[in-house]
């Protein structure tokens, strides 16, 4: 692309002219080129939110729409849409001569970022002092009008009862089905950066309720209990769709090195009236582990009348008058509680090393390995 004067040559106006917004390089910029109304227009390509690519996005009327987020800027003046004015992308100046597109290659206007209020989200996770705390989520899908007996919620609440009464811990129990929340909507992959923390959605929609997951995994407890009836063979789809929308959780390890659960323990229960526990199982623990989860010895319990038990009142049934299921479920609550307390142990002597600087914390780290 030819430079001349402050002017870099772009392409072909007639070419150029078939698309409403392509991205282009002036020099070393990323420009997002447009034409809409005969009209050519040029703003950065780079969107003010976390740097999405603009020229990759659409024109919504005369806004150019960014593909990550859907932030929008007006696609000549590079102002942000009504309502966010304040928020504006750099634009460049463009002329035609002889059927070939230029663009001034210095911005004409600058950049402005309105400013805006961390999430509440994305504060530091520091763990506050107090008892062992444990969140219980309840993944099952009822009907909420016709409310009924769940074999997988009853555990869930038999060991979260024995956790505060018994263990001396805060519980905290959140029921998916309760909540509004949207589905992932697959920004990761349109590129790692767009999966943010906190999720895109979450930063978007102040309607949505998955913030509720995010800030007691996160930022509250040290024991998440994960409860999953069994259907087709696998966990909940409303387990699916909150897991899914961890995945902004996960990225902060791979995009920054940013670990965002520490010290947590996992445990799970497991209930269905088929078979396929252990698929199911793995399933959570796989996951649970990528986000930065330990387990304790048997980090879960689950029941199962085989593939032949169709009749499920009768499942039903089993769980609600088995004591030793209801036996299992306290135990699996104090094998993870006593795991968080190990954690906390440990993370409190690491922090008393450190302090005695790095020195100190390797050999004396290296002693108890």
């Amino acid at each position: 692309m030819a430079e001349d004067s402050g002017w870099v040559e772009v392409g072909g106006a007639e070419e150029l002219a078939a698309k409403p917004v392509q991205p282009v390089t002036v020099g070393r910029r990323r420009v997002a080129l447009t034409f809409r109304e005969g009209r050519f227009g040029a703003i950065s390509g780079v969107c003010n939110h976390v740097g999405g690519p603009l020229g990759e996005g659409r024109l919504d009327g005369d806004y150019v729409v960014c593909p990550w987020h859907g932030w929008k800027f007006h696609c000549t003046t590079g102002e942000g849409e009504p309502g966010f004015e304040e928020d504006r992308v750099p634009r460049h100046d463009v002329k035609v001569e002889a059927g070939r597109v230029y663009v001034s290659a210095e911005p004409v206007t600058t950049r402005n970022k309105k400013p805006h209020e961390p999430h509440p989200l994305a504060r530091r996770p520091e763990r506050a002092p107090g008892p062992i705390r444990v969140v219980g989520l309840s993944t099952t899908v009822m009907n909420r009008a016709l409310p009924r007996y769940s074999t997988s919620d009853a555990l869930l609440e038999t060991a979260l009862a024995h956790g505060d009464e018994a263990l001396g811990c805060e519980r905290r129990l959140i029921r998916l089905n309760e909540l509004s929340f949207r589905a992932c909507e697959g920004y990761y992959s349109k590129s790692a950066r767009a999966c943010t923390w906190p999720c895109s959605i979450t930063q978007m929609d102040p309607d949505d309720q998955l913030d509720r997951v995010y800030e007691a995994i996160v930022h509250w407890a040290d024991v998440i209990l994960v409860a999953t009836p069994i259907r087709w063979g696998a966990a909940s789809a409303l387990y699916y769709k909150m897991v899914e929308r961890m995945n902004c959780i996960q990225n902060q390890i791979t995009l920054s090195n940013r670990i965002l659960l520490k010290n947590k323990v996992a445990a799970f229960i497991v209930t269905g009236g088929q078979d396929n526990v252990q698929a199911v199982a793995g399933q959570l623990l796989g996951f649970f582990a990528e986000v930065g989860c330990v387990f304790p010895q048997y980090p879960y319990i689950a029941h199962s009348r085989g593939w032949d038990a169709e009749d499920m009142e009768r499942n039903v049934a089993a769980v609600r008058d088995s004591s030793d299921l209801h036996d299992a479920a306290r135990e699996l609550a104090a094998r993870a509680v006593d795991m968080a307390k190990v954690l906390l142990a440990s993370s409190i002597e690491d922090r008393k090393l450190l302090r005695g600087g790095r020195k100190a914390y390797g050999p004396a780290r290296m002693k108890d390995v």
